[in-house]
């Protein structure tokens, strides 16, 4: 058996010992288009792509930075090469967290120049967060408990067909990343 993954633009990636030069936004994009939020228990298909999305319309609509709105955009992005898990089994697998956490660095300080601080870690996870608010009413119905959290940009979950939110998702990346 091979010890790596064939990724969308055919590259072979190990995501146990990852090459940051392997690190596709392309890759990125296209996989979290395809992969369903909840781990697919929701009412209606709703890709991790799509919440990335809404993640950095949210930083955005919050007046963050550019760098705290792409790093929302990418916040999921080992996703593309790990897959989801959802949070309550996360927590109890500790290698996969460093593995998952080693990996984000990794698309961060290819991305950003850097990996975030702290501050910024939690800005991103508040947003996620408030957004996870809404997932868990709209997709899930099931209410939660509180306010619903303020949201700075009109939340639409409106299923779209994978390539345009892949296509979406790369617009979003080059507005904010720039061409290099």
């Amino acid at each position: 058996m091979s010890s790596y993954i064939t990724t969308y633009t055919r590259k072979h990636f190990d995501p146990v010992h990852p090459d940051p030069e392997r690190i596709v936004i392309e890759d990125i994009a296209h996989a979290l288009s395809l992969l369903c939020r909840g781990n697919g228990h929701v009412t209606t298909f709703w890709s991790v792509g799509q919440h990335c999305i809404c993640c950095a319309k949210e930083a955005a609509g919050r007046g963050l930075s550019d760098r705290i709105v792409l790093a929302c955009l990418l916040h999921d992005a080992s996703e593309c090469y790990m897959s989801d898990v959802p949070r309550p089994f996360k927590q109890t697998m500790q290698e996969y967290i460093c593995q998952e956490e080693t990996l984000l660095s990794m698309v961060y300080t290819r991305y950003l120049g850097t990996d975030l601080t702290a501050e910024e870690q939690k800005q991103i996870k508040e947003i996620d967060d408030d957004l996870l608010w809404y997932d868990m009413t709209k997709l899930l119905d099931e209410p939660q408990g509180g306010e619903a959290p303020e949201l700075h940009f009109e939340l639409d979950y409106t299923v779209q067909p994978f390539g345009e939110v892949e296509q979406e998702y790369l617009e979003i990346f080059k507005k904010y990343y720039g061409v290099k």
